[in-house]
């Protein structure tokens, strides 16, 4: 189940609206709708404010995919964000079919995420100073 799936159960389960979750997390109805939508990801800093909140741990609220994906994002902003969700697409294709373990295929997509933050590093050195965050 997705972040945002797991995010409005737990706001259902606890009868509340999206606009007494918001005020409770101290953030927009936007930002709650965003995250129920898979549309955005809460940052570092959000997400165990939302776990402590609703009593579970932030593993259990966002998978692997789902936390590369808001890392990028921080990171990078929306083109970080959406060439991780573009990578992690390109490689559950691989996978499709396949006889593959599920250990197997997390140790491939976490050497593929090491290779795209090593990528994006290493590019960082080529790019001119006015463009740079």
């Amino acid at each position: 189940m997705a972040f945002g799936e797991k995010m409005k159960q737990l706001r259902n389960e606890r009868g509340l609206t999206q606009q007494q979750l918001a005020e409770e997390l101290n953030i927009t109805k936007r930002t709650v709708i965003n995250y129920e939508g898979g549309k955005s990801y809460p940052t570092t800093e959000a997400l165990p404010r939302i776990a402590a909140f609703f009593g579970v741990g932030v593993n259990d609220l966002m998978d692997e995919k789902e936390e590369f994906i808001a890392e990028a994002g921080e990171r990078g902003g929306y083109r970080g964000k959406r060439g991780a969700k573009q990578l992690i697409e390109e490689v559950s294709g691989l996978f499709a079919g396949g006889s593959l373990s599920d250990s197997d295929k997390d140790a491939v997509m976490r050497a593929l995420q090491e290779a795209y933050w090593e990528a994006k590093k290493e590019n960082k050195k080529y790019t001119p100073k006015k463009y740079r965050k």
